[in-house]
């Protein structure tokens, strides 16, 4: 499905399911992230947040559908969905510490078939990254790095941005930098998901996310103070054995978005 210019991007998974042998990491999820919006999942440690992040883009078996703009793309292999216009920042940001700034934007340029003005533009999105291109990798702060990871993810304009746990460990000021590119990469109609463990350094930022809980997926909430609210209903909802009642809970049907 194409889009016209400055339309907004669309992401969906529908059904999808993550085992890592007998255990089940993420059951039969079913969500919808549009452009124009910064969409969040939140959920604790070992809910599946990564799980499902990994699963839309390629990089774990999965069972379900991933559609972007309409496309399917659940059957394509990682790469062949970054060639479509998926992308991830992981956790823990997977930079090459020994290449220095300018030569990890490189290898986006090498792998993707990029100009070479991709990088200069790279290294234009972020100051710090312009001022330490030469720098190895390895030495940056992790503010730095967090910078490095999103602006090389970002090389070629992708439709889809996924951002795991994008703000830990990372001091307020650059957090707030970092969705500051966020909102303008939204606002221009890029799907843009923040996976979160705890929202509070980025709550206010937020339009509208899920509660992710033992691999079950709330409905959407709109908001990002109701989002935290839904998830700290969902913490506190003691139902034994049954995550989906505990989500199902947590999202009064007035916070629903249909």
């Amino acid at each position: 499905m194409s889009r016209k210019p400055g339309e907004a991007h669309e992401l969906t998974v529908s059904g999808l399911s993550v085992r890592y042998g007998e255990s089940v990491a993420v059951a039969d999820a079913s969500l919808t992230f549009t452009g124009g919006e910064i969409n969040a999942v939140v959920g604790p440690n070992g809910a599946g947040k990564s799980s499902l992040l990994l699963a839309a883009y390629g990089s774990v078996a999965a069972t379900g559908r991933v559609t972007l703009d309409g496309e399917e793309i659940g059957g394509l292999s990682a790469a062949r969905r970054a060639a479509r216009g998926l992308a991830l920042v992981p956790q823990g940001r997977q930079i090459f510490p020994r290449l220095t700034v300018r030569e990890n934007l490189q290898v986006m340029v090498d792998t993707l078939g990029l100009s070479r003005g991709e990088v200069e533009s790279a290294l234009d999105r972020f100051p710090v990254l312009r001022e330490r291109a030469r720098a190895l990798a390895g030495v940056l702060s992790g503010g730095e790095q967090q910078m490095l990871a999103v602006s090389r993810a970002l090389m070629g304009s992708p439709k889809a941005l996924l951002l795991d746990e994008m703000s830990t460990g990372l001091a307020p000021l650059i957090v707030a930098e970092l969705m500051d590119t966020a909102r303008r990469l939204a606002d221009e109609g890029t799907v843009v998901v923040v996976v979160e463990p705890s929202i509070g350094a980025v709550r206010d930022r937020l339009d509208r996310g899920y509660v992710l809980l033992r691999g079950q997926a709330s409905d959407p909430v709109a908001g990002g103070r109701e989002l935290d609210a839904a998830y700290q209903r969902a913490m506190g909802v003691t139902v034994a054995g049954r995550p989906e009642e505990a989500v199902r809970q947590a999202v009064p049907p007035q916070n629903q978005l249909r």
